[in-house]
């Protein structure tokens, strides 16, 4: 086994804001719940394991939620449970890894290359973390164990809930060959649908064609997409990976036209925004406010200043300038979202020593 082989896991919890909520309220175990806004124009957050077998996923919009699933519950989200909740599962990660990528608040990259946790196995790292989870939080999560970061998020989803699988560096060509290029992580309903309108159903497919094709069809991703056909990704896992932005928004009841109405939303998204960035110790430069109008049409309009923002106040003056900026109008709003994005760099000096077997037990 090359030394340069690295030891990925990728845990995921199991429909995490709905599963929080079923553990706190015993009334809502075993039943459809979604997390959410169940009013005419709301969306769904989250949906139980019990929901989705309706159809129900997050983004799809209330009424059609219900319509699919007429016993569905919609909660309101806690994101502040949501949040301690998150800090107890990562301080669980700090226990087996030093390098540690958040992606969410319910999911992570965990290098064990250097076995802090002193187990044999990359395989056995995580289950013990994945019953540590279990055993603090009530909560059940899901793992992907490989040796990239690419397959280990492939990997995490193919025995949820409570699950996990490990794709071995032996595997990973002809595991990525015979899937579905839509399943890969990264290439979303509108790539997928270029890729089949080339004729890639498959990473078999997308094999057979050179760098220079994919880079010529696909531009600047032809490259990723060269690698990930043969199983490959560099990328380490970073803990101190930039955050690009932070952002909130929310739809209407309904279409407003009233200033004072939409200051009002754009305010409550630009509290979220902030505190956020209060939890987090992040400030950025350039504030963003999204509008989606009656038609559907969408316009944004940005500043970006000299200096960070650093006050509520600050945000609340350059988000109500920008919204502002769009009156009188023309037509209703449905839609207003506050971001906040070009924050400061942040970088990860860290060698992570091998010596962690990979090779899975043959015990689940």
């Amino acid at each position: 086994m090359s030394e340069a082989v690295r030891k990925i896991i990728h845990v995921d919890m199991d429909a995490f804001y709905a599963s929080v909520e079923q553990r706190d309220n015993p009334e809502l175990r075993d039943k459809p719940v979604a997390v959410g806004h169940g009013a005419r124009r709301g969306v769904v957050a989250a949906a139980s394991y019990e929901a989705r077998q309706f159809g129900v996923r997050s983004a799809l919009p209330s009424v059609t939620a219900m319509r699919q699933c007429p016993e569905l519950i919609f909660v309101r989200p806690r994101f502040d449970v949501y949040r301690a909740v998150s800090r107890q599962i990562h301080a669980i990660f700090a226990e087996f890894a030093e390098l540690i990528e958040p992606l969410a608040l319910d999911e992570a990259y965990l290098d064990v290359t250097a076995n802090k946790g002193a187990l044999a196995t990359a395989w056995l790292t995580a289950k013990a973390i994945r019953a540590r989870i279990l055993a603090e939080t009530g909560l059940t999560a899901s793992a992907g164990v490989s040796y990239n970061k690419f397959l280990a998020k492939l990997a995490s989803g193919q025995r949820k809930p409570n699950g996990q699988f490990a794709i071995t560096p032996q595997e990973g060509p002809a595991f990525v060959e015979a899937l579905p290029v839509a399943k890969f992580h990264g290439v979303g309903p509108a790539t997928a649908a270029r890729m089949h309108a080339a004729g890639i159903q498959t990473g078999a497919d997308l094999k057979t064609w050179s760098l220079h094709d994919l880079q010529h069809r696909f531009g600047k991703s032809g490259g990723w997409y060269y690698a990930i056909a043969r199983g490959e990704d560099h990328r380490a896992v970073n803990p101190n990976r930039e955050r690009k932005s932070s952002g909130s928004e929310t739809t209407f009841e309904e279409d407003l036209t009233d200033p004072a109405g939409i200051e009002a939303g754009v305010l409550a998204m630009a509290d979220d925004v902030w505190d956020w960035c209060e939890k987090a110790g992040w400030r950025g430069r350039t504030v963003t406010v999204k509008i989606k109008w009656a038609d559907f049409q969408q316009s944004t309009r940005s500043q970006s200043l000299a200096m960070p923002v650093d006050s509520r106040a600050m945000l609340h003056e350059t988000s109500l300038g920008l919204i502002r900026s769009v009156f009188p109008l023309s037509k209703g709003i449905r839609l207003v979202g506050v971001t906040l994005s070009n924050f400061a760099a942040h970088q990860a000096n860290v060698s992570p020593e091998p010596s962690l077997l990979f090779e899975p037990d043959t015990v689940v």
